[in-house]
């Protein structure tokens, strides 16, 4: 069954190319879109259009998505910086730019295709064939450790501490404006954003708790490098949180603006800890900062 995404307009998106419009509240490439419309799948208010309609304002627009090809992500010889490794899981440091698994306009290059090149079969079949031994994920531009599980059953005792808040999540950010508190907590409710389906937002509605804790190390005039630690995970929760209370994290060109030097937000995935699958012992790894987080931190200090 071919998945239908509904849009509504806005008076403000009046004049603009429907080839324009859907790739920027969607999560579909430009060419993509022009391709839906020539075989009649995008409709304004229930009527066929063609690529040269232009947005009325307030008008429904409907793209009816072609059935999807099945996927096979394959390995591939990418350098991985391999933290910790045993029989059940690997603690890997992802270097900023990465995409974490394949999906539809990252097919290869991405943490998922090294990792079947290092771990060949041992990896846990729980999130499918895409995301083989994926128990949590850490945004493209998001530098920093994420682990890995080897087996089903460490995916699942590994999933479960993350569910029961066990699981230690600590970042490290820069973040724009002056912070009043040298610490505090964001306790705000995250859902996906009505218009645009690339972004997550504040919202009491089709939304889950999301708690991030909050502190200053060092306050640089107009800009804060501070730790964060997450008390539930969901998608962009650092960077929505941060946005909402007036501190977009440096560099993040979806919930605040571009960075000059930069590409993507400044967020580093500094600590994880848990509590091992077979050993049952507690394990911590933390992560230095990368250089272009340095070289962030550096240019402010001299300013």
């Amino acid at each position: 069954m071919c998945e239908i995404i509904t849009i509504q307009c806005e008076s403000t998106d009046s004049g603009l190319r429907i080839d324009k419009f859907i790739p920027q509240n969607t999560e579909l490439t430009r060419s993509a879109v022009q391709g839906i419309i020539s075989k009649g799948g995008v409709l304004a208010d229930g009527a066929e259009i063609n690529k040269n309609y232009k947005i009325k304002g307030f008008e429904k627009i409907t793209v009816q998505l072609p059935e999807l090809q099945p996927m096979n992500a394959v390995p591939e010889n990418i350098p991985l910086d391999i933290v910790y490794e045993d029989d059940d899981l690997l603690v890997v440091n992802k270097p900023k730019g990465m995409v974490v698994h394949p999906a539809h306009g990252n097919y290869s290059g991405t943490l998922v295709n090294a990792l079947l090149f290092h771990c060949g079969e041992s990896l846990s079949g729980i999130n499918g064939v895409i995301r083989p031994g994926i128990v949590h994920r850490i945004d493209k531009n998001t530098s920093g450790l994420l682990i890995v599980a080897k087996n089903d059953k460490s995916h699942m005792l590994l999933a479960e501490q993350i569910k029961a808040h066990t699981f230690t999540r600590e970042y490290e950010a820069v973040a724009n404006g002056y912070f009043k508190e040298n610490s505090g907590t964001v306790d705000a409710p995250i859902g996906r954003h009505k218009v645009d389906r690339k972004k997550m937002c504040v919202t009491p509605e089709n939304s889950r708790n999301a708690v991030t804790h909050y502190t200053v190390i060092k306050q640089y005039g107009g800009y804060a490098h501070i730790r964060l630690q997450l008390e539930t995970g969901r998608t962009h929760q650092i960077r929505v949180h941060l946005a909402y209370i007036g501190h977009p994290v440096l560099g993040d060109d979806v919930y605040g603006k571009a960075y000059k030097g930069i590409d993507g937000q400044c967020l580093h995935a500094r600590k994880i800890g848990f509590i091992h699958p077979s050993t049952n012992e507690y394990m911590e790894f933390t992560s230095d900062l990368p250089d272009y987080f340095i070289a962030i931190l550096n240019k402010l200090e001299k300013q």
